[in-house]
């Protein structure tokens, strides 16, 4: 290996990119993600993404409600993070942006060139599999420059140590 690669290799850390909401299915993707680098290496980065069209309100009201939106967006985060800590000694990364979902997913993987995969869950009811698989998961010559996992909403941890 020349010193190029091995220089490399010392600054790069794969990160597991999840989107973090408060489903069921969501826990889903973070004990995939989990599981993944515990046995593979790297970083689980933990996104939540508030949405700034919830604050299109009188200045004063905008703000309380953008503060608190950011407050349960970090209690969300330090929530799986807790569950991740439990699983095992895994860096964890906590990001919370604003702005609309998918969007604010595709300049985040842009700007973070160690983020490598997007782990996303199915949701479990009958309305479909959720709104960014569907936005990401049918998007053929639009696809992200990284994998997507789509981990199904309904396994067991079990189930999901078995894969990873």
């Amino acid at each position: 290996m020349d010193n190029k690669s091995d220089e490399f290799s010392r600054e790069y850390t794969r990160k597991f990119l999840v989107v973090i909401d408060d489903t069921d299915e969501c826990d889903r993707a973070v004990t995939f993600a989990a599981h993944r680098v515990l046995r593979t290496g790297g970083t689980v980065a933990l996104l939540s993404i508030i949405g700034n069209d919830e604050f299109q309100h009188w200045l004063g009201v905008k703000d309380v409600l953008r503060a608190e939106s950011i407050e349960q967006a970090e209690e969300l985060l330090e929530q799986r993070a807790a569950r991740i800590r439990n699983i095992g000694d895994i860096s964890v990364e906590k990001i919370v942006l604003e702005g609309r979902k998918a969007e604010q997913i595709e300049k985040l993987i842009e700007r973070d060139k160690q983020i490598a995969i997007l782990v996303l869950a199915s949701g479990t009811s009958s309305e479909g599999p959720g709104p960014l698989v569907s936005a990401f998961a049918g998007r053929g010559s639009k696809a992200l420059p990284i994998p997507v996992t789509i981990v199904p909403g309904n396994l067991s941890d079990e189930d999901i140590i078995a894969l990873c």
